[in-house]
This record gives structure tokens, sequence and C-alpha cells, in this order.
């Protein structure tokens, strides 16, 4: 039997950090000792709620159902000095990519993106102190101590940013599955109707002597008003964000008159809309399905059309092979750039 995992993106969460231990009154009873004191310990601490990135997990499904996460108290201060013991954090393991943000406010409180980066987002109540403190030479027996201090609590929201090096963009059925299939070992379901990949998926790439590698992700096809909601690809183009290229895959097979143009219009208007970040990012256009006859009839007028607005297409076939190590080779040289200028930069 195969089971499938739902691929979660998005959780809101109640976090509530454990409330500090209440100071202890107490006073010495000792046989042999006449004067006795005052000797009421302090409360412990409540424990902190933790956020922690792992590569262990690759989707937020756990949290969309256990909304509710609350650290335990810290213990009551004891007599003899004795201190309450300090509760334990909380840790709650999110992917990683994950962006942690206040509810309420909208305000980014951390983006965990390495293994084991870790983020407190509620921390645990100081405990009380206990009578023994508050003893002066003219209050010598204070029959009063401090209740601890309430944890934090909040509402949070995660949204789940996949960490791929180069996210594929079109429009449905233009071959992204089948191309992600090929080069990695990646295995999206691949189907000729729309909205055939409902969840991002990552593969690790290798290209050249097989020592140069990259991450690419497979976005679920985008189509015109995305932005506004329609179709599915606003819920998956925050996942494009982190990407340091984009490779578009145009389509020119669908009918006799596209030449794939309006269909690369459509993407990248939808990308402006949605952040205008995101259609700053550098593009490699490729055109795929060249093992189709009508694709190679129609690739000359395409190639020159692209060509006078000052973009080299890269033709290749998902389905044979053909055109993808120079397609693969093309995508490594380009980040290889990038990453350069962003080493001169820091």
């Amino acid at each position: 039997m195969i089971f499938f995992m739902k691929f979660i993106d998005e959780a809101k969460i109640y976090v509530k950090a454990g409330d500090g231990g209440q100071g202890c009154v107490s006073f010495r009873r000792e046989k042999y000792v006449p004067f006795g004191g005052p000797n009421g310990g302090d409360g412990g601490k409540g424990g902190d709620v933790v956020i922690v990135a792992t590569s262990s997990h690759n989707t937020l499904l756990d949290l969309k159902y256990k909304q509710h996460h609350v650290a335990k108290h810290g213990g009551h201060g004891e007599g003899s000095n004795r201190t309450g013991r300090s509760a334990p954090e909380l840790t709650i393991p999110v992917p990683v990519g994950t962006l942690v943000m206040d509810s309420e406010s909208g305000e980014i409180l951390a983006d965990l993106v390495t293994e084991g980066q870790e983020y407190i987002v509620a921390h645990g109540g100081i405990g009380g102190r206990g009578n023994a403190r508050f003893a002066t030479a003219t209050n010598q027996a204070p029959r009063y101590a401090q209740s601890g201090i309430p944890g934090e609590e909040r509402w949070i929201r995660l949204e789940l940013k996949l960490l791929a090096d180069v996210g594929i963009i079109g429009l449905p059925n233009v071959g992204k599955s089948t191309f992600i299939s090929r080069v990695s070992a990646a295995r999206p379901k691949i189907a000729d109707y729309p909205f055939t990949t409902l969840t991002p998926h990552l593969g690790v790439v290798r290209y050249g002597d097989d020592l140069n590698t990259f991450v690419l992700a497979d976005i679920p096809g985008l189509i015109e008003g995305a932005h506004e909601g329609v179709g599915m690809g606003i819920q998956f183009l925050r996942h494009i964000e982190r990407t340091a290229l984009l490779l578009h895959i145009i389509d020119i097979s669908r009918d006799e008159t596209s030449t794939g143009w309006h269909d690369f219009e459509v993407i990248n208007s939808e990308l402006a809309s949605y952040s205008p970040e995101l259609i700053l990012k550098p593009q490699i256009v490729a055109v795929n399905k060249t093992d189709l006859p009508i694709t190679r009839e129609k690739l000359k007028d395409t190639l020159r059309i692209f060509a006078e607005k000052g973009i080299v297409l890269y033709p290749f076939s998902a389905a044979t092979g053909e055109g993808i190590p120079a397609l693969l080779y093309k995508i490594g040289e380009a980040l290889k750039n990038i990453r350069y200028r962003q080493t001169e930069h820091e």
C-alpha cells in the first residue's frame, strides 16, 4: 500500500510559554538554631517555545492539525532555599525554509533557512522570588513571596518557501514535470491535462562531469490571472522567491498560430503582479517538445521572434533528451555567474 503525504506550506498556530513558578514562604525550624530565619526558595523558569528548522520535515502538515502548543510551567520554590525546577523548552520542528511571522501584525520574526537554525517564539516566565530574598535588617521575617511571571503567548503564522537554485515556470502542460523527472530523481505526476502537478517538487541535478550540481524546483503551472487567485499558481508563487534563477519553459505545439511570445508575456505579467522582485530575476527561456513535427516546423520563426526581443531560446525535448545537456550547462554557468556576483558584493 502506498501512502501519499499532503503538501502543506502554510499554518497558523498558537504558542504559550510556561509561567514562572511561585516563590516560597518558609522559615527555618531546626531544633538547635534559636533564631530561625526565612528560607523560601525562588520559583523555576517556565519553558520557552522554540521553532527549529530541520531537513527531516518537508511540509507543515503536522502543524495544520495541531494548532495549540503550550510549554510546561516552572516548579514552585521550596523551603531550605531550594529553587523550583525550570521547565524544559518546547521545540516545534519545521522544514528548512520556513518563515515565522506574527499573525496579528504580519511582522517577520525569523527566516529559518539552515539546518538546526532556531528561534524562541515565546519566552518562558521568570520564577517569583522566595521570602528569603526579602529579608532585611528591619524586616527579618517577611511573610510574602512573589508569584511567577506569566509566559509569553501569541498566534504565529508559518510559511514554507522551498530552497532551490532554479525554479521552473510556465503555463500548464509545457513539460515541466517531465523535464525535472528526466534530469533528477524527482518523480512528479505526469499527465496531459492542466494542473497535473499539485505540489512543488525538488530535484538535485548533476551536469557536466557530475561534480556540478544545483537544486531545481518544479512549480505548479501558472495561468493568466494567477496573482488574483485564478487557478492555483498563486498558492505556489512564494516558492520561487528564494530561487536565484528561473527556467521559463514554453510550448509552441499547443496550436498552429502560437509562437510562444504571448505565453511568455502572460507568465511574466503574473510574476510582476505578484512581486516586482520576481520579474527582476534572471531567466533562461527554453522551448520544449522539439520531438514533435509541429514544434520543429514553427521553431525557426519562434527563435527569430525572441531574438528580435533580445532573448536567446534553448530548444530541447524532455521526452527524448535532445538539447538537455546544453540547457543544463547553460543553467549551471548562469548560476556560477550569479553566485560570483553575490560573493563580490559580500
